[in-house]
């Protein structure tokens, strides 16, 4: 059999984190079957979709290298197929029209609720022999069993199990002739030759409603797979409350497309104790099988943790590509500066905002006071002295070294009898502007002779 999948976002706002770990898992179900991974976007709702909306799924997508194998399908290109089918449906007996008014439709729930019941349109017109009022549209309802139970045996939920008296005549067609998202789905999935249809599990209802559907039509029916949602770190379902929840937001906090991918991937799905992998090993190792039947909670802290280990693993090269622009205006000396000093700055880098802030010391020199509060009270009153004093160290160095700076400035501390702390401290701050930088010594060598003189000797008596 050949496997196609699909991943059907919604064209109504961002690419949500929990669509696209539903895109992810299709991706990975495709590649490792050897079959198609397509992308259909569901803009029917021409009221609440947008082009915005289409273009940041697929911006979204493309980052996260999930791009499908072929273009990207529009759901409201294929209308009049969705009616088509809908007229043979008609015509074999196995949809009807139903003249029930909104308003006779709304009293019927009243009074459901009234009774304490759910309420189930209950085939007023389905067999009627009535002469239907001429002053009322109607609408297209599909033909559902209403005796025995149905059964759909889900890849990852199980066998799942509905009394059919619990499933409705769902509507087809509006009254005004549009397709329901019930029937572009599956009339879309049949002329895509969708195989599997993976999908969160808040879909599980509509997938016995589908299921009849696909068999009135006449055609197989996919295997389904509901995946479990994502919720929030408080164990309710992700929602704005928690934070950043759009694909190209994670992108703006710094966080790289691979490490999220593996997050997401281990969010709800594992092979064994693996916990860092490469996207060709998740593809080599999936399997539905290893999908988890209970939702999975986003932790952000184990997401930072996760992405600081693929910074560190990051070629050099790639990670200047990404950081020397985040900069805008840069000379080439602060860019070497940054190249020399950029395995250091990884090893403390938790996302690549991070180094905006962690090599700001190499492209531009601190202004006092400085920013951070902690770095100026360690430049104390006695400060200025020892530095102009150690500035004055620096200068008598012949050879220039990262081990002959630190010879010298420990000479000097020792025959003064300081403290390490009591040198090296306001050493930091006044030429870094923080207390996070590197060891002092290796940026004293990155800075230069010159550079390190004029901070230490101007700047620390501003």
């Amino acid at each position: 059999m050949s496997i196609n999948v699909r991943f059907a976002p919604s064209p109504t706002g961002y690419l949500h984190i929990g669509g696209a770990r539903t895109a992810l898992f299709n991706y990975l179900f495709a590649k490792h079957n050897k079959g198609n991974f397509l992308v259909r976007i569901e803009d029917t709702d021409k009221a609440r979709s947008t082009q915005e909306a289409i273009n940041a799924i697929k911006q979204g997508l493309d980052w996260l290298g999930l791009s499908p194998d072929n273009e990207y399908i529009l759901q409201s290109d294929n209308i009049e197929k969705h009616k088509e089918v809908v007229k043979k449906l008609l015509d074999s007996g196995k949809a009807y029209y139903c003249y029930t008014t909104p308003e006779e439709l709304s009293q019927m729930r009243e009074e459901a609720q009234k009774q304490g019941i759910q309420f189930k349109y209950p085939h007023i017109w389905r067999d009627s022999k009535e002469t239907p009022p001429k002053d009322v549209k109607p609408v297209v309802r599909i033909k559902l069993p209403k005796t025995g139970e149905t059964v759909i045996d889900d890849l990852v939920q199980g066998q799942v199990t509905v009394a059919n008296e619990q499933l409705d005549d769902f509507i087809l067609l509006r009254s005004d002739g549009s397709p329901t998202y019930m029937l572009c789905v599956v009339v879309d999935d049949i002329d895509m030759n969708i195989s599997h249809i993976i999908r969160g599990d808040d879909h599980l209802n509509n997938a016995f409603r589908q299921y009849h559907l696909f068999k009135a039509i006449g055609v197989d029916i996919p295997k389904f797979a509901h995946i479990p949602l994502i919720y929030g770190e408080d164990g309710k379902k992700l929602s704005k409350r928690h934070g950043a929840l759009g694909v190209e937001q994670y992108q703006k906090m710094g966080y790289l497309a691979d490490a999220l991918k593996n997050y997401l991937c281990r969010l709800g799905w594992s092979h064994g104790d693996d916990e860092i992998f490469t996207q060709q090993q998740a593809i080599e190792w999936f399997d539905l099988k290893n999908v988890g039947k209970s939702p999975s909670r986003m932790d952000f802290k184990k997401l930072e943790n996760l992405n600081a280990s693929y910074i560190k693993q990051m070629d050099n090269k790639e990670l200047l590509n990404i950081i020397i622009p985040m900069f805008g205006k840069i000379d080439d000396i602060a860019i070497k500066r940054i190249e020399k000093g950029i395995d250091s700055i990884k090893s403390r880098a938790t996302t690549i905002n991070d180094f905006t802030t962690l090599c700001d010391f190499y492209v531009n020199r601190p202004s006092f006071p400085l920013s951070d509060e902690k770095a100026q009270k360690l430049i104390k009153q006695n400060s200025p002295d020892i530095l102009e004093n150690v500035a004055n160290v620096i200068k008598d160095i012949d050879e220039w070294s990262e081990q002959n700076i630190e010879n010298a400035i420990k000479l000097f501390i020792e025959k003064n009898n300081f403290k390490f702390a009591e040198v090296a401290q306001p050493i930091r701050a006044t030429i870094s502007g923080t207390t996070k930088s590197p060891g002092i010594f290796e940026i004293i060598n990155i800075l230069g002779k010159q550079e390190t003189i004029e901070r230490l000797i101007k700047l620390s008596k501003k």
